[in-house]
């Protein structure tokens, strides 16, 4: 049984009152992934700024 039929298994299982608190637990799941993805870009944007702001970077690039 994979992860995903595991997971609708036990989502199966669980009480319709306990539904919205699932509901609302997979949402903050998928806002923190957005948000790491987002960090993880920030970072890396910061780390090579110091690459991109030269000149050499601005000639070869004039013609896009």
């Amino acid at each position: 049984m994979t992860q995903k039929e595991l997971i609708i298994k036990r989502i199966e299982e669980v009480p319709n009152a306990l539904l919205g608190e699932l509901a609302d637990f997979l949402r903050f799941l998928k806002m923190k992934a957005a948000e790491e993805k987002s960090s993880s870009a920030l970072m890396s944007e910061s780390s090579l700024k110091k690459d991109w702001l030269r000149p050499e970077e601005d000639e070869a690039w004039k013609d896009l």
